[in-house]
């Protein structure tokens, strides 16, 4: 079987049609300046696990603490307050200073809202950061022992894990002059289990291929940030993420991406109201689990 590159699956970047007609500052940034923060740290717990199993802890927006029976993998983690002028509305559901010793950190690609460089400063202590391909030099000198730069579809093996960059219908400019970045969602292998980070991507043929290549527990995907300033078809709606489920093959749906910053014009809580109303259309339903921030939830 052969699979599409990576560059058959970078978005139009030209903006939508009618993108002009509203106005992102007046309806969403001012509110959002006034708007409350809520949520609360909880106190960490991270259980005894078997071999054969995977903890995960949402912590808001796409970051995600990941535990096996002896390592720690933080994915996309983002502590941040603001994005420029962009409010967080949800704590994290961990302070930083609860986090055990991280063992491995992942980056699906260089935007602000996935890779904060205070964010990384902070954890970054002598372990290694895996990034696609042309985004290590923003994270060189952060503190990290190596930096492991990847191509769609190359692999890591790391102390028993393997981790592979997958493509992803997106783009990776961290700014308006760096196309070339590369960008993706990372899977990850253990003892036999694999959990799908799908990092941000709007919905594609490649998912399918994605769960040709692997057999998938656990589907990290997002479903926020749909109704695009840009008006560019950026990111999957839920009932698109519900579909790119059914083609992973995935056993069980944790949805990300939504309720943290508001990156589009939808209500915060419209995301996942809408995930679950068709995952009931369709009887899926019970394959779907709707996380807590800093709640662990073994699998």
């Amino acid at each position: 079987m052969s699979f599409q590159s990576h560059d058959d699956y970078q978005i139009d970047m030209r903006l939508g049609e009618g993108w002009h007609k509203r106005n992102f500052l007046t309806k969403v940034i001012i509110p959002s300046f006034f708007k409350k923060r809520s949520g609360s740290h909880l106190k960490p717990s991270f259980p005894q696990l078997r071999s054969d199993q995977f903890g995960i802890t949402w912590i808001g927006h796409a970051s995600f603490l990941i535990q096996t029976h002896k390592h720690f993998i933080l994915i996309d983690p983002n502590w941040a307050r603001w994005l420029k002028i962009i409010k967080r509305l949800r704590n994290p559901g961990l302070e930083l200073e609860a986090l055990p010793a991280i063992d491995l950190v992942l980056v699906t690609h260089a935007h602000f809202d996935h890779l904060d460089k205070k964010t990384l400063r902070a954890i970054a202590s002598n372990q290694p950061i895996v990034v696609p391909e042309h985004v290590g030099n923003l994270v060189s000198h952060l503190g990290f022992k190596q930096v492991h730069e990847l191509s769609p579809w190359q692999t890591l093996e790391h102390d028993g894990l393997t981790i592979t960059l997958t493509p992803a219908c997106h783009w990776g400019a961290r700014l308006l002059h760096d196309q070339y970045r590369g960008f993706g969602g990372f899977l990850i292998q253990h003892n036999g289990k694999t959990v799908f980070h799908c990092g941000d991507s709007a919905y594609f043929s490649g998912f399918r291929e994605i769960g040709d290549r692997a057999s998938i527990d656990i589907a990290l995907l997002p479903i926020g940030a749909y109704d695009t300033l840009s008006g560019r078809d950026a990111h999957m709606n839920p009932e698109e993420a519900l579909k790119a489920f059914q083609e992973l093959k995935a056993k069980r749906f944790i949805p990300m991406h939504y309720g943290t910053f508001r990156l589009g014009y939808e209500p915060l809580d419209e995301p996942p109201t809408r995930l679950m109303e068709s995952a009931l259309k369709k009887g899926l339903q019970d394959s779907i689990s709707i996380l807590r921030e800093g709640e662990t939830v073994v699998f």
